[in-house]
């Protein structure tokens, strides 16, 4: 049967390449063969896999000999030789049927290998044959007929391993409530990383865990904005009372533990630091308070250490969007209580990798006792701020080190302040206040000034090859980075926001696009939010229970703090919930795989990184309300899925919050498959038709909030 499935392949395809005129009846032909062909395997397979399991549950058949009447004085020999004979048939019949089985999977196997490679053979020859007039008809035809035999190709893979690959995903062990992959400390120290470096990220192969990771034993669901903002349950997090009282940042010590809870709020007298803070820096910079940031030109932070959040949490209602990156801690994290805020942050590390953001992407860089020697390793760490800060941007830096006072008693103290300060005037900064411990400079905004510096002083520009845009984790650079990006605009020439999210004609053009379809995303966007927000409610599953004392408005009332992108683009989900007035941040993620639209969403004023989706992302576990994803597993698909979408997808189940949204926006084909998936993680999931296009699919799910059970 495999051999006659071969031969009727070249058949078709020689007499398909005779018809190609007709292309109506190409493209129907195509399907319906292709479903018979896959049918027919799926026959074959089905009934490989049924005998085998018919061998199995018949080999008990064969452990009884036949009856035999023997004389008393021979039955012990008549019973030996019955019983080897009985085990002799058994072992025959067995290898017999265990070679049967393997010839038949390796035929199955192969003839699989065949028909595929005498379709893209035949397809090919075919597709040469077509005149160029022809070709633009049915290409959307043959795309969608790619998209279906990739989705049955998948299906008859799943079936090849049998019932296993359709077990619920067990859940991880307690240990790993916390669990981050790619971040392994102790691993790092076994394989000689030190001087800081044994904090990075490394993701090495088959070192992640597909399971589901469970919430702590006494998690709760984090309180609604705004309230969640100031208060979170200490069960949440991984954190000691000794480390709440004992912590040494600016920021750390602004906050009160209060039996279940810790408290950041505004209200207290320990808060007010940070508006005094806030204040003092603005009046450094030149304005009057921190509510000219935005007059300014500052929309745009990235607080390096940010202690719990409380600077960024602050300047939140300012409209300044402020992003904190830390090291990995696997207790205690400033990231994970200041996620846990419902804030922005995520793991990252100036140890000795760059940043996963392009050249000249924020407008401010803020470090208040963060930890980090700016004098180590030859200043690299300061070329590196240099890199992510824009022309005419500010880097804040609060420390011991810079007190005069201090400084001049402490003559060590002294040598390495002023490496710094000279460094940074090498980097053409201009030292614009020094206050107590804090000190402000601005980048220039001219290209000139760095071919003015005297020779020799201070790094050299890096050449073309050396100054990548979108570095990922490469090591970190000593030469000026950004001098060639068409993107080099000062702050205070940028349009302030929220004017800047509505790039003109020019600035797009940067990236090639034209306003026309800037527009048509915005407007798209601006649909699909409104029938996003009607969908988000647990209305949608009639099984899904009510929270128990959950008398909270109902959603979608303030039910989303933050939002995960997995497939930005241009950011039009983000624009369309700012526009829409949704209290929501949204981390815009750029796939590697994909086109590089990231400098354009963080021009527009938006946050956003680069990442590869068979990665980890460097975040906690439960750290998102919502994550949506539009046209990523079409992206992987066309990859040829470097990584399984069950890594994909644990990954999700990793990030999200218990009672936390997943939207997936696909292929009719691939949400389909993608709805199979969601049984074996336990989300309760509904597949949703859009009117406007038969060819995709909504697939809207939730994660259960499964309670750790006492040990």
């Amino acid at each position: 049967m495999i051999i006659t499935i071969i031969y009727e392949e070249f058949l078709f395809f020689h007499e398909l390449s005779r018809d190609w005129i007709d292309r109506k009846v190409v493209y129907s032909t195509l399907l319906l063969y292709r479903r018979q062909l896959v049918l027919r395997y799926l026959s074959i397979s089905s009934s490989v896999l049924t005998n085998k399991k018919v061998i199995k549950m018949s080999r008990p058949l064969h452990r009884g000999a036949p009856a035999i009447r023997v004389t008393s004085s021979s039955n012990d020999l008549l019973d030996s030789q019955v019983k080897e004979q009985t085990e002799k048939e058994e072992l025959d019949r067995n290898q017999s049927s265990h070679s049967r089985h393997r010839l038949t999977m390796l035929l199955l196997k192969s003839s699989l290998v065949v028909i595929v490679i005498l379709a893209l053979t035949g397809s090919f020859w075919w597709t040469l044959s077509i005149s160029t007039s022809s070709r633009g008809h049915i290409y959307h035809s043959s795309r969608r007929l790619q998209e279906q035999l990739v989705s049955d190709l998948w299906d008859i893979g799943e079936l090849s391993f049998g019932t296993s690959r359709m077990k619920e995903i067990e859940f991880c062990p307690g240990e790993l409530e916390n669990y981050i992959p790619c971040f392994n400390v102790s691993e790092n120290l076994d394989s000689g990383f030190s001087d800081g470096n044994e904090y990075d990220r490394v993701c090495r192969q088959g070192s992640r865990q597909n399971c589901l990771v469970l919430p702590p034993m006494n998690y709760k669901i984090p309180l609604r904005w705004p309230t969640g903002r100031d208060i979170i349950w200490v069960a949440n997090v991984k954190i000691t009372g000794q480390e709440v009282f004992t912590s040494g940042s600016l920021t750390k010590r602004m906050m009160m533990l209060e039996e279940e809870q810790i408290s950041f709020r505004s209200a207290s007298l320990m808060f007010d630091g940070v508006e005094d803070y806030s204040h003092q820096i603005a009046e450094m910079i030149g304005l009057r308070n921190e509510s000219n940031f935005i007059q300014a030109g500052i929309r745009t932070i990235l607080d390096i250490g940010c202690g719990y959040g409380s600077f960024g949490a602050h300047l939140f209602s300012e409209q300044i969007l402020t992003i904190c990156i830390a090291n990995y801690e696997s207790s205690g994290s400033q990231v994970q209580l200041t996620l846990e805020r419902g804030l922005p942050a995520m793991i990252g590390s100036f140890s000795s990798k760059q940043l996963p953001y392009p050249s000249l992407s924020f407008d401010l860089l803020h470090c208040a006792r963060c930890g980090i020697d700016w004098d180590k390793k030859d200043g690299t760490f300061l070329i590196e701020v240099d890199r992510v800060l824009r022309p005419g941007g500010y880097f804040v830096w609060t420390s011991p080190l810079i007190n005069v006072q201090s400084s001049l008693r402490n003559k060590e103290k002294q040598k390495r302040w002023n490496f710094v300060r000279d460094f940074a005037e090498n980097l053409c900064w201009e030292l614009m206040s020094q206050q107590d411990e804090t000190v402000v400079w601005k980048k220039t905004s001219k290209k000139t000034c760095y071919n003015s510096r005297k020779s020799g002083s201070g790094p050299s520009i890096c050449s073309k090859v050396q100054d990548v845009e979108f570095p990922y984790y490469r090591p970190l650079q000593n030469c000026i980075g950004g001098m060639h990006s068409r993107r080099w605009v000062p702050i205070e020439e940028r349009a302030t926001w929220p004017s800047r999210s509505n790039l003109n004609r020019s600035e797009l053009a940067l990236y090639g696009l034209h306003l026309d379809e800037l527009n048509e995303d915005t407007a798209n966007y601006r649909i699909i939010v409104r029938n996003y927000w009607s969908l988000l409610s647990p209305l949608i599953f009639s099984d899904h229970p009510k929270r128990p004392g959950d008398e909270d408005p109902s959603p979608p009332y303030n039910m989303l703090r933050n939002v995960l992108d997995m497939n930005a683009r241009y950011g039009g989900l983000n624009a369309a919930l700012l526009e829409a007035r949704k209290s929501v941040w949204v981390m815009n993620v750029v796939p590697t795989t994909g086109p590089k639209y990231l400098p354009l969403i963080l021009d527009r004023g938006y946050f956003g990184v680069l990442h590869d989706w068979c990665e980890a992302f460097p975040t906690y576990p439960r750290t998102y309300d919502m994550v949506h994803a539009e046209g990523l597993l079409s992206l992987e698909s066309s990859q040829h899925w470097r990584c399984t979408m069950v890594d994909i997808f644990t990954e999700i189940d990793r990030m999200l919050r218990p009672e936390g949204w997943i939207i997936i926006r696909d292929t009719a084909l691939l949400i389909d498959s993608a709805r199979v998936l969601t049984r074996r993680l336990k989300w309760e999931a509904r597949v949703i038709e859009i009117e406007s296009n038969n060819d995709e699919r909504l697939l809207i799910c939730q994660k259960p909030f499964f309670k750790r059970q006492p040990s």
